[in-house]
């Protein structure tokens, strides 16, 4: 079997070890649903009322895309914990010591945490539409924007793999993810427009990409953005935008990742 081949095979049994963990260990995933479901319920039933909506729409349809990105940026940190986890307990030592691909540790883990996104994304969708959340476009269209939050989660595990790695403990990178994600998802047009933040935090919010695979989002949905565009060309051409993010963290993150893990594991 070739290099690539062997990559594969081998990454997919890793993946295949962490999806078996979760069945097993289902409060794992616990975290992880209940915080989206509780921001959608609280910020429709809670703060919706206070923000403007044109005739016609609902809040709900504004923030579910908002909420998707929010979540699976957030469900990209389980690469990074499930690593620095593997790391303290020596898992990783046992790895190395089997016939497998170098690279296959990281590949499995970033490739099982594209199936629990992805069933994340099924219950908040079911969510969202039980508030009032429609999808108003094609379903292909529908198709392409639940992939592009996937692929851009994706590209988000890397990064969160090469922290997993540098830190030493688990909660140690619970506690650096946190402080780092989320006043990045909410200096976004995630929750509300960016149209009336001050003039520097709005530029930081259009150009975050965070804003733009929310827009991203809810254009391929059909769903309102309020209070009109900000002209800013991320927001503007959100879906390229989204996907050079992508390929830029993926392209970047991923040799960095897979070189710290090779130190990691030797230290």
């Amino acid at each position: 079997m070739s290099a690539l081949g062997s990559a594969i095979s081998d990454g997919a049994t890793i993946a295949q070890r962490n999806l078996i963990k979760v069945k097993r260990v289902p409060d794992l995933l616990v975290g992880t649903l209940i915080s989206p479901i509780m921001f959608i319920l609280l910020f429709v039933f809670v703060f919706g009322s206070a923000i403007p909506v044109p005739a016609g729409t609902s809040y709900a349809e504004f923030l579910v895309p908002g909420i998707f990105a929010q979540t699976v940026i957030f469900g990209a940190t389980v690469t990074g914990s499930g690593l620095a986890d593997d790391m303290q307990k020596g898992i990783i030592d046992r790895f190395r010591s089997l016939p497998i691909a170098p690279s296959a540790v990281l590949v499995g883990r970033t490739s099982s945490d594209v199936v629990t996104n992805v069933l994340v994304i099924i219950i908040m969708t079911a969510t969202g539409l039980a508030v009032g959340w429609r999808i108003t476009t094609s379903p292909l269209e529908a198709l392409a924007g639940f992939a592009l939050l996937l692929l851009f989660a994706y590209a988000c595990s890397w990064v969160m793999a090469l922290v997993g790695l540098l830190v030493r403990s688990p909660e140690v990178f619970n506690n650096v993810s946190f402080i780092v994600i989320f006043p990045i998802t909410f200096i976004a047009n995630t929750f509300v427009p960016t149209n009336n933040f001050p003039a520097v935090l709005r530029v930081i919010a259009d150009w975050n990409p965070v804003s733009a695979v929310t827009q991203a989002s809810r254009d391929l949905f059909g769903n309102p953005s309020l209070a009109g565009g900000s002209g800013a060309w991320p927001l503007e051409h959100a879906a390229l935008y989204t996907l050079i993010w992508s390929v830029v963290l993926v392209a970047v993150f991923l040799p960095l990742a897979t070189r710290q893990f090779k130190r990691s594991a030797a230290r």
